[in-house]
C-alpha cells in the first residue's frame, strides 16, 4: 500500500493556510513602521540624551554635533568615549538632528524627521516634547 497525502487533503491544507493568511496579515500590516517609530522614539528622548549627557560630563560641553560622540573631536581634552558606536541614524536611515544650545527650553534638542523625511511635520519625533 503506498502512503502518501491525497489532492483533497493537500487542497484542504492550503486553503486553510490562506485563511490564515488572511486573517493574520491585515493585524500584521503597519507593524513594522510602528515599530520604527517606537526605536526613534527611544533613541531621541533616552539613548541619545544619555550619550550627550555623558560626553558633556567628560568634556565640560555639550558636543557640537552628534559625530563627536561615535568620534574624538580634535579640541576635546578630557573624552571617554566613544559614546556611541557608531554614528546616530534613524530607523528610516536619516541623520538625527541636534542642536545646541537648546531652541525648546532644555539643553539640547534632539529630534527625528519620521518617515515623511520632513522636519517640522507632524510625523516628528523630537525631544522636547
Amino acid at each position: 500500500m503506498k502512503k502518501g497525502f491525497t489532492l483533497i487533503e493537500l487542497m484542504l491544507v492550503v486553503i486553510i493556510i490562506g485563511i490564515l493568511a488572511g486573517v493574520v496579515a491585515p493585524r500584521l500590516a503597519g507593524r513594522a513602521e510602528k515599530a520604527k517609530q517606537e526605536v526613534a522614539r527611544a533613541a531621541v528622548t533616552a539613548s541619545l540624551p544619555a550619550a550627550i549627557d555623558l560626553y558633556e560630563l567628560d568634556v565640560g560641553s555639550y558636543p557640537q554635533s552628534l559625530d563627536d560622540l561615535a568620534t574624538q573631536p580634535s579640541d576635546a581634552q578630557s573624552w571617554d568615549g566613544p559614546y556611541l558606536k557608531k554614528a546616530a541614524r534613524d530607523p528610516w536611515g536619516r541623520d538625527y538632528h541636534y542642536s545646541y544650545p537648546s531652541e525648546h527650553g532644555g539643553d539640547f534638542d534632539v529630534a527625528s524627521e519620521g518617515r515623511d523625511g520632513i522636519l517640522g511635520s507632524e510625523d516628528d519625533i523630537v525631544s522636547w516634547e
